[in-house]
């Protein structure tokens, strides 16, 4: 059991830009240690933050399409448990592109990055999460089968429907964990990814979305949540 006053760690993948980025400086802020990653040759602003946390924040390399990779970085990781694991990654093919129209290869780099990687992350370190910690993957409002009503992004919200079925299947397999798993919706933000337009900024989605996961510590079983907590229908 971990005393009540010692120091949380997160071991956040996927941290170098965005709302990985903005997840590590929420954790920071709140007194958390947190491991980051990105991939390689990404990790300049992760390296600069590291420089002014007094030793709070350390940073990794990973690439997470790249199961060799993640195996290694199990390997450097070995006995450090953390508290809480959060898979951010994410790709997006062109906007336009439908099912109908769109490459194989594009495809298949949509679900690799979406689905299937952040999936074997979760089964490569699961073994680092406390029994009462959290397991965490950022998923999206867009990969609600119920909520698709018109359409739209149609590569890129079947990947994230996959990776919840993913997650649900972990679940079903690890019935008696008294881990939280939590697949996490935070909105559409301004990103490089979001774009210009999306309603939220940065600071009206993360803080809020750290706190939902704070909130839901203790609560086993799989929960598909947005950033303000409220129940995303499958």
């Amino acid at each position: 059991m971990q005393p009540a006053n010692q120091q949380k760690t997160v071991l956040l993948i996927g941290a170098s830009r965005g709302l990985g980025f903005a997840m590590v400086e929420e954790y920071l802020k709140r007194g958390w240690r947190v491991i980051a990653t990105g991939r390689q040759n990404s990790t300049t602003r992760l390296l600069q933050l590291a420089t002014a946390s007094h030793d709070a924040l350390e940073v990794e390399t990973v690439d997470i399409t790249m199961p060799e990779q993640v195996a290694a970085l199990r390997g450097r990781l070995e006995g450090r448990p953390v508290d809480l694991l959060f898979v951010n990654a994410g790709v997006k093919n062109d906007d336009s592109e439908t099912i109908a129209d769109v490459s194989t290869d594009e495809f298949v780099r949509v679900m690799v990055t979406n689905a299937l990687s952040p999936m074997r992350v979760v089964e490569a370190l699961q073994d680092l999460v406390r029994p009462t910690g959290t397991i965490g993957v950022m998923s999206s409002g867009q990969g609600s089968v119920a909520n698709n009503e018109n359409g739209n992004y149609e590569v890129y919200r079947g990947s994230k429907a996959a990776l919840n079925m993913f997650m649900r299947s972990f679940a079903a397999r690890h019935r008696s964990d008294t881990r939280t798993l939590l697949l996490m919706a935070p909105g559409w933000v301004r990103t490089d990814m979001g774009g210009p337009d999306a309603r939220l900024s940065i600071d009206e989605s993360i803080p809020n979305l750290v706190s939902t996961i704070d909130a839901y510590e203790g609560r086993a079983g799989l929960h598909y949540l947005d950033y303000l907590g409220r129940v995303v229908p499958w």
